[in-house]
């Protein structure tokens, strides 16, 4: 009997637990042809999050919990909560019902089908306008400096196959910052995208702020492309043919206005805020790809798990 494996991230979700738990369930139960199991990865929560999911666990030996000794962030919690994984296929999802899981019977039979990946596709959102406008143009930059056309209005929501699993997982382990939606298309595994509106939060509060979503964003565009550090590259050859352009015109027209002509100060110090202004940005682009480098260099412990729940004959481990 083949197995189906759900990963749900979740970080004060206690309004939301419970239901996500009910709801999964519910689906999946009309495919009695497939064995599964429900991991929760629990990122340190502190509104009482940790206790429903032990007295959940308590009662169905199918839902396994994940409690993390602090707080490691979305991408390294995602990422070992895939780690632990072992279905034929696995439905990613998260705990705050704005990506619906009445969409799983959907995925599920397109799989059925031969698709090794099948995700829901936002077309719509009720987030708010200036949100999904960002959201539209980030996925323009980032298709547009990628080597490879990437998949736009995708977060994760819907079902991998084991085979492209194991694949992503090789690289997300080293670099979890890698979100496995820009890995995808690298390796041509046929994608099936379901269109779907996305819902407002009903209860709780989303933990990632504008920072979070800014660095997300640079992280992808470095992780994707080198377009930027030749970006660099070719701003500083205009900047510096710029500056000799303009240098070579004061010269001519100092020597042929030699008591008349006064440039002062202004065009030395606009000058300099210019070239400073130039230099910063490069070097801060330069700081991304350091940055990229140095985290998969230091092979650092990924998340530190404070308890496992149902895991048969697996104890308390670092990942």
């Amino acid at each position: 009997m083949k197995k189906i494996s759900f990963g749900i991230c979740c970080y004060n979700e206690a309004q939301n637990v419970e239901r996500m738990y009910e709801a999964v369930t519910k689906e999946i139960k009309k495919f009695p042809e497939y064995d599964y199991d429900i991991v929760f990865s629990d990122n340190h929560s502190e509104d009482g999050t940790q206790d429903i999911l032990r007295r959940i666990a308590k009662k169905d030996k199918k839902v396994k919990v994940i409690l993390n000794q602090i707080n490691f962030g979305i991408e390294k919690s995602t990422v070992n909560c895939i780690s632990h994984l072992k279905g034929d296929a696995v439905i990613c999802l998260t705990c705050d019902f704005q990506d619906p899981p009445e969409m799983i019977p959907e995925f599920i039979e397109k799989w059925k089908e031969g698709y090794d990946v099948v995700w829901g596709q936002k077309t719509q959102s009720d987030e708010g306008k200036i949100k999904y406008a960002c959201r539209q143009i980030y996925y323009k930059v980032i298709d547009m400096c990628s080597d490879v056309k990437q998949i736009r209005q995708v977060i994760g929501f819907g079902l991998m196959d084991r085979s492209v699993v194991h694949i992503i997982m090789q690289q997300m382990e080293q670099d979890p910052y890698v979100h496995f939606r820009h890995l995808i298309p690298e390796y041509g595994f046929k994608v099936c995208l379901l269109p779907y509106r996305q819902q407002k939060r009903e209860y709780g509060k989303s933990s990632y702020s504008l920072s979070h979503y800014f660095s997300f964003a640079l992280v992808s565009l470095c992780n994707t492309s080198v377009k930027p550090l030749r970006m660099m590259t070719v701003l500083g050859m205009f900047v510096a043919i710029g500056s000799v352009l303009v240098a070579i015109f004061y010269l001519v027209y100092k020597l042929t206005h030699w008591y008349t002509f006064d440039a002062g100060m202004a065009p030395i110090v606009i000058g300099l805020f210019f070239v400073s202004a130039i230099q910063l940005f490069c070097i801060g682009i330069l700081g991304e790809y350091v940055g990229i480098i140095l985290r998969r260099v230091t092979n650092r412990t990924m998340v530190v798990e404070k308890e496992l729940l149902n895991f048969d004959g697996e104890e308390n481990s670092d990942n």
